[in-house]
């Protein structure tokens, strides 16, 4: 039974305010929407790959309890930042394993293909990452709405709440960061 979003957003706001209790009662509330979240990254991976589903789930967890300083806006926020978090330990994980820099042999390729982490794919993981980064120093708002957008599976209403913009500035930041992104990693940045 998935909670309604106003009980999650409620025990979000006491967990900020300090409530323990409220963040033991939340996260089995969240976790099958985690665990969504995990298996849609997860999907993305080659067979066999060393980090399983319930690994990234609770490598977030951890990572995500650890949030003292987040004030939580609402669930949207929350699984915005959970997504954020599964991202970066995938790359974390690619860039461990001494995958290859970004060099003279880019070719095109979508944001879904660059997310398959794969010994074949792992060096495009690296330059989304990079070029996500390169994008947040020019505009943070955009790179924010790819990861809500992208990596959370956020609608273009929850993300503009998220963010506190209109849907059609979400619209029209999620079509540039596309085009963007999708310059930067064939190298012509």
């Amino acid at each position: 039974m998935t909670p309604a979003p106003h009980e999650v957003t409620q025990l979000l706001i006491e967990w900020g305010n300090g409530n323990q209790a409220a963040a033991d009662e939340l996260m089995p509330l969240v976790y099958e929407e985690l665990h969504r979240l995990a298996h849609r990254y997860m999907g993305r991976e080659r067979p066999g790959h060393t980090l399983q589903t319930s690994g990234l789930v609770n490598e977030a967890y951890l990572r995500l309890i650890d949030q003292s300083q987040v004030r939580w806006q609402n669930r949207a926020h929350f699984y915005g930042i959970a997504a954020q978090m599964m991202r970066r330990i995938l790359v974390d994980y690619a860039r461990n394993r001494h995958y290859v820099k970004r060099g003279g042999n880019n070719h095109q390729v979508s944001l879904n293909e660059a997310l398959i982490v794969s010994e074949e794919r792992s060096g495009e993981v690296v330059a989304l990452d990079d070029a996500l980064k390169s994008l947040a120093t020019i505009d943070e708002r955009k790179s924010q709405i790819v990861e809500l957008r992208f990596f959370a599976g956020l609608s273009i209403e929850e993300t503009a709440e998220v963010l506190a913009v209109s849907p059609g500035t979400v619209m029209r930041d999620w079509t540039l960061a596309k085009a963007w992104l999708r310059r930067e990693m064939v190298g012509g940045g």
